[in-house]
């Protein structure tokens, strides 16, 4: 998916396929490079949530820009959304985690985190990463914390497997996790927060080298989540 996603994305910034043009269908694409259309159309999702493309249902997929946007989007939520509401959700909801955690909780944070570890499938990956952002969220004791991350779970999810397959994110994330996951076990508030400022920070800059210097970027976070 990788190479079929960067050969397209080449090719449009390359201008062999102008603003306006329409893309060779999925069947096309997919004999061309030889993978299934499942693998072609989650490339061209990919370039969509860059900005370069655009689907227009019964016709196909067409090049509406020869650069990434600015500030992806990804479902309902632009990544300067998400990055600005997590930094206020999810930076205090892991230091109330670490205070108020159950054991329930810490297993099944220390479950999450071993099976991403040793998954190798990016779409379980994905899935389990969010049900771990969603567990910590709930460990909180805060049940707005919760719904908030529930309610933008699908868009986390988007961003995220764009995150891996352009920037090689969850080995990263797999470290990040795993010092969280310390710290809401160890109870210390504080490094609960600067964990997951850090983890949100790299996530930040990883989306970034992706789309080039964008406004996706927000005021950086205290220790305490406060801007």
């Amino acid at each position: 998916m990788e190479a079929v996603l960067a050969t397209l994305r080449d090719a449009i910034e390359r201008g062999e396929y102008s603003e306006g043009d329409k893309l060779p269908a999925e069947a096309g694409l997919s004999k061309e490079f030889e993978v299934s259309r499942s693998v072609v159309r989650e490339a061209l999702r990919a370039l969509q949530a860059l900005g370069l493309t655009a689907s227009k249902t019964g016709k196909g997929t067409f090049v509406v820009s020869n650069r990434p946007v600015e500030n992806p989007v990804f479902g309902h939520y632009s990544a300067r959304d998400l990055l600005e509401a997590r930094r206020h959700v999810e930076v205090p909801a892991a230091g109330y985690a670490a205070r108020r955690h159950t054991s329930d909780h810490l297993d099944t944070l220390t479950e999450l985190v071993e099976r991403m570890e040793h998954e190798t499938d990016n779409t379980a990956w994905v899935a389990l990463d969010s049900l771990f952002h969603i567990t910590i969220a709930q460990a909180s004791g805060n049940p707005v914390f919760g719904k908030v991350i529930e309610e933008i779970r699908d868009a986390l999810a988007k961003q995220s497997t764009l995150l891996n397959q352009l920037g090689d994110r969850r080995a990263a994330s797999n470290v990040e996790h795993r010092l969280l996951l310390e710290a809401i076990g160890g109870r210390d508030e504080t490094a609960a927060a600067e964990a997951m400022t850090h983890h949100l920070t790299h996530v930040e800059s990883t989306l970034s080298n992706i789309v080039g210097p964008t406004a996706t970027a927000v005021p950086a976070a205290d220790e305490n989540g406060d801007s």
